[in-house]
């Protein structure tokens, strides 16, 4: 019976796995608020990893991005290396042909911006709580702690308090402690404190941008001769994220593109006339596009980047005008000329080339054995072979580069945020503290920037006292 009633007061293993379990958590947030956050709040992790990410993104500028294996193996061959080792394996493998959107340069970003959140909770709002925190000085002795302190006689507290509010301080009183005592308290620029806080918020927007434009965004290329219509369907490089669905329901119309020749014959400018389609057929938007001056629609960017030749229309006597496609041809190098061949008989034995170099409308006529016979503008016409060949015109295409980066306005944002931030961080933290004893007067204050500016301010109150 007595061994019925013993009590067994060991803790089953269940038991104990309960009790236990609480202290993983706080294991894990001691370890993480004395080990981990100390090293991601140190100002020299973020300024180093600022500089890395400020040169990988001029790399990113320098080496073009998105282009096929074959652009980098002839532009970065490893002999010789250029810089002694960066070639077109390096460039793959570390993802330099793509490093906006390499898991490295993310996380680059994301521990960035991880560094400035933990640096404004951790210090940037204590200090700003810590800036709202204030006391009255009661004791004379107090005020020997102050940079700049003085002692005045026979000068009363009212007559300081006209003066302050002129200098736009905000006025804190207490005269209720002491009948023989007036305590001021007195403050500006408190917007100074939070200006360094929405300067990491602006960061940290940009920084959310530009792994937001990272992910969804998308770049493509295309060659489109005048006149022809298109779909964007060459698209080059993609975030994981992308989707091509804003792409869809409209087209775009190359309703012309010509050049500006200057009177020496190099290129002025070119030019891209474009209209962009809905899936009606209707014209829903219409601009004339050259280097600089986009085409913008649903925050897709057409940008004017290359042009050449695409056909070359002819007639043979009195024939319907053939539109022949131009390739271009490989020159080693000596400048950029398109080509093509024509039949000057039905049967095909028989044909001339002709060769363009620019949309001037001079085409160079060859014959078969590759010697030049003749040249001829465009709306002239020769004979070649027996026949009369009228060269109609030179069709000229546009090359776009289309980008999609729906992370652009958000880094706007950022940036707005940030110049705000800027600006009121250069509001200096004003602190000034008056006493009156009997006919004594104690005035002193402090600042956390603009020393100079704020002594002769208080110099100047002093002597308005005076």
């Amino acid at each position: 019976m007595t061994l019925d009633n013993k009590t067994d007061n060991t803790t089953s293993p269940e038991v104990n796995q309960e009790g236990n379990s609480w202290l993983l958590p706080v294991f894990l947030a001691k370890f993480f608020r004395k080990e981990v956050l100390p090293v991601v709040t140190d100002l020299r992790l973020a300024i180093t990893l600022l500089l890395v990410i400020a040169v990988f993104s001029i790399s990113g500028t320098v080496i073009e991005q998105g282009q096929s294996p074959v652009f980098y193996q002839a532009n970065y061959p490893e002999h010789p290396a250029l810089f002694g080792f960066l070639t077109w394996k390096v460039i793959q493998v570390v993802g330099l042909d793509h490093v906006y959107r390499t898991w490295w340069f993310l996380g680059l970003l994301v521990l960035f911006g991880t560094s400035l959140t933990a640096c404004t909770f951790t210090r940037q709002l204590p200090a700003l709580k810590a800036a709202k925190k204030w006391q009255y000085y009661d004791d004379p002795r107090k005020f020997n702690k102050l940079a700049l302190s003085a002692e005045l006689e026979k000068i009363s507290l009212e007559k300081l308090t006209p003066i302050l509010i002129k200098n736009r301080y905000k006025l804190f009183t207490d005269n209720e402690k002491q009948a023989d005592q007036k305590i001021l308290y007195a403050r500006k620029g408190i917007i100074g404190r939070i200006g360094p806080i929405i300067v990491h918020i602006g960061i940290v927007t940009i920084l959310l941008g530009g792994i937001w434009g990272a992910m969804t965004g998308f770049m493509a290329q295309e060659m489109i001769a005048s006149g022809n219509n298109f779909q964007v369907t060459n698209i080059i490089d993609a975030g994981p994220w992308s989707s091509e669905n804003v792409l869809k329901d409209w087209s775009v119309t190359v309703n012309r593109f010509w050049i500006d020749y200057t009177p020496t014959g190099a290129i002025d400018q070119f030019y891209s006339d474009m209209s962009v389609i809905d899936k009606s057929g209707q014209e829903v938007d219409h601009e004339k596009i050259y280097v600089n001056k986009p085409l913008r629609y649903h925050g897709v960017v057409f940008y004017q980047t290359d042009w050449g030749i695409s056909a070359v229309k002819v007639r043979l006597n009195k024939s319907p005008i053939f539109q022949l496609p131009m390739a271009l041809l490989d020159t080693q190098g000596k400048g950029r000329i398109w080509g093509t061949w024509i039949p000057t008989k039905p049967d095909l034995s028989e044909g001339v080339s002709l060769l363009a170099k620019d949309l001037q409308g001079m085409v160079l006529v060859y014959n078969s054995d590759g010697n030049l016979i003749n040249t001829v503008r465009a709306g002239g016409s020769i004979p070649v072979n027996g026949v009369n060949l009228k060269v109609i015109d030179v069709v000229g295409s546009t090359g776009l580069q289309i980008k999609y980066d729906p992370g652009i306005p958000i880094v706007y944002c950022g940036f707005a945020v940030l110049m705000l931030g800027v600006v009121m961080s250069y509001f200096s933290h004003s602190q000034v503290w008056a006493l009156q004893v009997g006919d004594k007067l104690y005035i002193g204050g402090k600042t956390n920037r603009a020393q100079v500016a704020f002594e002769r301010e208080i110099i100047d109150i002093l002597e308005q006292l005076s």
